[in-house]
Order: structure tokens, then sequence, then C-alpha cells
């Protein structure tokens, strides 16, 4: 079967962009078409297979409308414990490999995940053409195409998803990755990302994977010791001296530090997660380019993604079979779990709205009417300025990561544009609410040399948050009197300096799972904030269920330095 690699070569262009990105073209109308024609033959499987007779509960499915009615949706907990075993004789194929990503703690140490060989095939090739979108400004465009792709190895090894992601692009491209993809996986994640930049800057390159965040703080640590760095140690490595000499040069000709777009070159990067939106300007300045973002996740692949024009994601028709609850039945459903709940199809969905995402795999996959827990806003119905005549979306939370003061509700990422807003120069933050309290709680970690009070923070970050809680949710009526005459108000705890990589490194050491080393930025457990506040001089007593706590937030005497 032709891989990328061989149209490009071939100089097969437009054949090329129509296998990665084809369905940019499609009506709604063709990415139904494209939507029921691969159910049917999923449903061709699973009525076959133990695992499909289970999940539908006997049912046998023929239609669109018959798969709808009479199965259940699912989450996780369905499909246990056969995929904590990692059992295959009851999956619909037998998979290529088994994905993994975070459990939840006191049900799962993690979650196993069978991705079938079919869909990972397809998946690489979705993948392939992301990486066209990162890095081109019109359909067709090749000219900063790679055969070879240097890429910077910051993500999760596998057999998580993010390094998943990175080895099927193997599949149709060649790729160097920085470092390599067998050392990578053995070194942690702060000496993976350390060693990768270092072989770039003496091999160079082409593309970034991974969070926007790390981008950033390389980024800012740079040019914070550019004025430091002496180019002679590196005269033995020829690459490493070319590049930062052409560095040097150009940022003394613009009168400013080192910034990383003087040393690379890239033509692409690409992200997926909440912080992605929020460093898309940071980023762009740092690095040259925005950063292309995409909604993914272990179960489902890549769900949608971003196009040249870096605004809304457009969605994948051919891995999975999508579904969109409103969010009015997920709020029924979480007062009443017997509630069932009503789904929309994609030709169903109204603009400026927020849905809840479920997916059927399709290629053989296991996934069935599946609950990742994620909410999205359809942002339009079409991009007009592309011709895109498919549904817009952004990511716009997680379920339970809403932190609902009633009028004012907060997710992570108003919360976490707030504090870019205010200019609070932090290393990491988390937010909770004590019930039966007014009062967002914010635990901040400046950075060192940070010489502001609690109450200088308070001040500077409270009214951008009340304005993101407000903004979002501005559809009950309420008169803006009563919104002002509302006792809220934001507690700030600073934190002393290594707070948060502390915390990292007792979690590391305590052997926990990848992705529970760092604290949740929204609604984090009891015991993790009364870790994260144990550095702190004065007592605090934390109870999120219980009556009001005693809280050193409300010192405004701590200077942190």
């Amino acid at each position: 079967m032709i891989k990328a690699i061989d149209l490009l070569k071939q100089g097969r262009n437009e054949e090329l962009w129509q296998m990665g990105c084809g369905y940019l073209h499609l009506n709604i109308e063709e990415f139904m078409e494209i939507q029921e024609a691969l159910l049917l033959q999923q449903l061709e499987l699973l009525n076959k297979s133990p695992l499909g007779r289970k999940i539908m509960r006997g049912a046998k499915p023929g239609t669109v409308e018959e798969f709808r009615q009479l199965v259940p949706l699912t989450d996780y907990q369905d499909y246990c414990p056969g995929f904590i075993e990692k059992q295959e004789d009851d999956l619909p194929t037998a998979p290529g490999f088994w994905v993994r990503t975070s459990g939840w703690s006191g049900d799962y140490s993690c979650k196993w995940f069978p991705m079938a060989t079919e869909y990972a095939r397809q998946l690489s090739i979705i993948l392939y053409g992301v990486g066209l979108l990162s890095c081109c400004d019109s359909w067709g465009e090749t000219s900063q195409i790679p055969y070879k792709i240097r890429l910077l190895y910051s993500v999760a090894p596998r057999p998580y998803i993010s390094g998943t992601f990175a080895d099927l692009l193997r599949m149709q491209v060649p790729v160097i990755y920085l470092p390599d993809l067998e050392k990578a996986e053995k070194l942690s994640y702060e000496e993976r990302v350390a060693t990768g930049f270092k072989e770039a800057l003496d091999k160079g390159m082409d593309y970034f994977f991974g969070l926007s965040l790390v981008l950033v703080k390389v980024g800012e640590k740079l040019r914070e010791s550019s004025s430091k760095v002496d180019i002679r140690q590196y005269l033995t490595q020829p690459g490493a001296f070319w590049r930062l000499s052409r560095a040097l040069l150009k940022s003394r000709l613009a009168g400013r530090p080192i910034l990383p777009k003087d040393i690379w070159s890239l033509k692409g990067i690409v992200s997926s997660g909440v912080d992605s939106a929020i460093y898309k300007e940071k980023i762009k300045e740092l690095w040259g380019r925005s950063p292309l973002d995409i909604y993914s996740c272990t179960e489902g692949g890549v769900i949608a993604t971003q196009t040249w024009d870096y605004e809304g994601m457009t969605f994948i028709p051919n891995l999975n079979f999508l579904e969109f609850i409103p969010e009015e039945e997920t709020y029924k459903w979480q007062m009443d779990h017997s509630y069932k709940m009503k789904t929309l199809l994609l030709d169903e969905v109204k603009a400026g709205e927020i849905y809840e995402v479920v997916f059927t795999n399709f290629h053989g996959g296991a996934a069935i009417r599946y609950r990742i827990g994620d909410m999205v806003r359809i942002t339009s119905l079409r991009n007009d300025n592309l011709g895109i005549e498919i549904p817009q979306m952004v990511f716009e939370r997680r379920c339970d990561d809403l932190i609902n003061f009633m009028v004012i509700k907060l997710t992570e990422k108003q919360i976490w544009q707030a504090l870019e807003k205010a200019g609070v120069p932090y290393e990491d933050w988390s937010a909770y609410k004590v019930p039966g309290e007014p009062v967002l709680n914010l635990l901040i970690e400046p950075k060192e040399g940070f010489f502001g009070t609690e109450s200088d923070v308070t001040r500077a970050v409270e009214n951008h948050i009340i304005d993101a809680g407000r903004s979002s949710y501005d559809n009950s009526g309420i008169q803006e009197d009563w919104r002002n005459s509302l006792d809220f108000s934001v507690r700030v705890l600073l934190l002393p300096h290594g707070t948060f990589s502390n915390y990292t490194a007792r979690r590391q050491a305590e052997g926990a799972d990848l992705a529970h080393i760092k604290p949740p930025h929204v609604n984090p457990p009891e015991k993790v904030i009364s870790l994260l506040v144990s550095g702190v001089d004065e007592t605090i007593v934390v109870k999120k269920s219980g009556t009001k706590a005693k809280a050193a937030a409300e010192s405004e005497n701590t200077l942190i330095s």
C-alpha cells in the first residue's frame, strides 16, 4: 500500500493532500455518508464479537438509528476487567498493540486500551496530514515538507498515546527522533526534553510535537540566559556552533536577547491540550510559528484538528463515529444517573452550543458509544474563510473541571487565561472551591525572584477571573446588577519556590503513573492540596467537604523570593 512519502517523492502533491487532508473538501452530507458507511462495517464486526454482544446487550443493530436507540452509552468501567488484563479473544479484531492512559485513583492504576491494526494505519495517515497542515499556508503546498522528519521527542513514551502518535508517523515517512526513540524511552521526561534540545542544537529539528508549556519554558529560559552563552564551547560541534553564531547575529541586529526562532526555523508545531490556546501568541513570539492544535485522546486517536488558519478545529470523519450529548443532557444525567441522555449527530449540532463527545471506533476498534468526559463548543457550522463545510469546534473543558459558583462558572482554561492576562509570574497553580463558600481558592507558586504579596496577586487576577467566569455562561438572563451584588471573591495563597517540583519528585519516587505526577489545575483532591500547602509556615486545615477552612491564604504578609 502506497505511503505518504512515496507520493511526496513522486511529486504527486494533490494525491498526497487528498490522502492526508481530503476530508477538508467534504460537505456535511458527504461527511455523514462516510460516517454511516464505516459504522455499518463496524457493526458487522461488533455483532460477531463477544465484546460487541456484551456491550450491546445482545442487540444486533443494522442501521445507525437502531445503533443509537438500542446500544447504551459506555465508559471505561464497562470494558473491565478485560481491558485491564489485556484480554484479546473477545475483541472485534486482534489488536496491533495496546496503548495506555491514566487511571483514576482508587479505581485503576492505569487504563489499557487496544488499538486495531487497520485503525493504527488510518490514524498514521491522519497524523501525517496534521503535519502537512502545521507547515503549510494553503492547500497543496509541499515546499516545506521534508523527506525525513527531525522530530523533537518531548512526549510521554510508548505505550502512552502521545508516544504512540510519534511512533505511528513512521508508517508514512522516515522519522529521526531527537533523542533516538529507544534511548528516549529510557530517560525521565526532564532528561528526554533536555537531551532532545541538546541534539537539536547540533542536528537541527523540523517539527515539535508536545506540550505548549514546554516550548514556552524552554524559550523563556533561553531568552533569560542568552547573555551568558559562550559559543566557543561548541567549536567541536559544527552544527551547534553555526546555529548559535547565526542566532547571536540575528538577536543583536534586532536589539534583543536570543530567542529559539533565531536558532531553529521550525516547519511545524503540533500540540494538544488546554495550554495550546493559552500560549499561542507567546509561542509565536518565541518560536516564530503558531502551534497547530489537535483534539485527541487515547481511545479515539485524533478527533479534530486545526487547519492552516489556526482557528477552530475540523472533525475527522474516518476514525470514529461521532455523537454529541447536549450540555443540558449531561447536567440531567449528573443529577440522576438513571436518566437516558439523548445524543445528536454532527449534522444536528448548533453553533455556540456545548456538547459532551461520544464516539465509536471504526476499523475494528473496541470503543462503542464511548464517553471520555470531554466537553467541546461548536464555534460555527463551517469555516467560511477556507471554504470548509464541516462544523468547527474548540475544546471547552472536562466534564468534571467546572468550578461552579452558579452565575460565575470557571474552567481550567478560563483561570489559566486570567493568570496570563494578569501577568502573574508563576511556576504552576491549582484552584478549588470549598462547598458553601463563594470563594475561589487559588494556590500559586510564583517564579523565583517574585516579591509581591498575596494581596497584590489577588488584586491582579480577581477582575480577570470574574470576567472570565461571566463571559462564557452569559445566557442565564440574570441582570448585571444582581451579578455585581454576588458575594464572590478570590483567595490567593502563595506557595514557596519549588513546591510543585517537589510534589512531582515525591510522586515519581512513589512510582506514580506518569499522568498523576502533577497536581490537577482544577478541583485537586484534599490530599493533594494538603501536600501542596505543607511547605507553608502557617498551619492550614483543608476540608473541601466540611466547614470553612482555616487557611494561611488569609494572610497578606507572605513575600516570595
